[in-house]
C-alpha cells in the first residue's frame, strides 16, 4: 500500500504554509520562491484553494493570496480534498469495481476502517501543527 501526496497537493500544503508563516497577503512569486514551487503551476493550485474557501485571492498590483481561516482551523484533509476531491475509495480493494455490486468483499471491513482512521488522522492534523517543519521543505519535487 502506497500513501503519497500528489505533486499538486504537495504544492498546496507548502503554499499554505507560506501564507500561515508570513501572515497577510502574499504574491504568487513570493510563495513560489519560498517553497520552490513552479510559478506557472501555482495559480492552478491556488485556484483550487480559493474555490475551497481556504484562501482569498485579490487581483491587481497589490493583490495576492491570504488565508481565510486561521492555520489552526485548516486541517490536512480539507487541503487534500480541496485539490484532489473526495478521497474516499470508490472501488473494491479486491474486485476493482463498486464493492456492493455483488455483495461486500472479504476485505471491505478492515480496509474501510483503515480508510476512515486515515481520514480522521488527516482531519485532526492542522496546518498550524505542520509549522514546526523547516521552511522550504523538500518532498523530492
Amino acid at each position: 500500500m502506497r500513501l503519497e501526496l500528489t505533486r499538486r497537493t504537495d504544492y498546496a500544503i507548502r503554499a499554505l504554509l507560506v501564507l500561515a508563516r508570513e501572515g497577510g497577503r502574499q504574491t504568487t512569486p513570493v510563495i513560489a520562491a519560498a517553497m520552490h514551487i513552479p510559478i506557472r503551476f501555482l495559480p492552478q493550485v491556488m485556484g483550487d484553494l480559493t474555490r475551497a474557501g481556504l484562501v482569498r485571492s485579490t487581483a491587481g498590483r497589490q493583490g495576492g493570496y491570504e488565508l481565510i481561516p486561521s492555520a489552526v482551523d485548516i486541517d490536512l484533509l480539507s487541503i487534500i480534498e480541496a485539490v484532489e476531491g473526495d478521497t474516499r475509495r470508490r472501488t473494491c480493494i479486491l474486485r476493482g469495481g463498486p464493492c456492493k455490486r455483488d455483495g461486500v468483499c472479504d476485505a471491505h471491513e478492515p480496509f474501510g476502517a483503515a480508510q476512515e482512521a486515515f481520514r480522521a488522522t488527516l482531519a485532526a492534523a492542522s496546518l498550524a501543527s505542520l509549522m514546526g517543519a523547516p521552511p522550504g521543505i523538500d518532498s523530492g519535487s
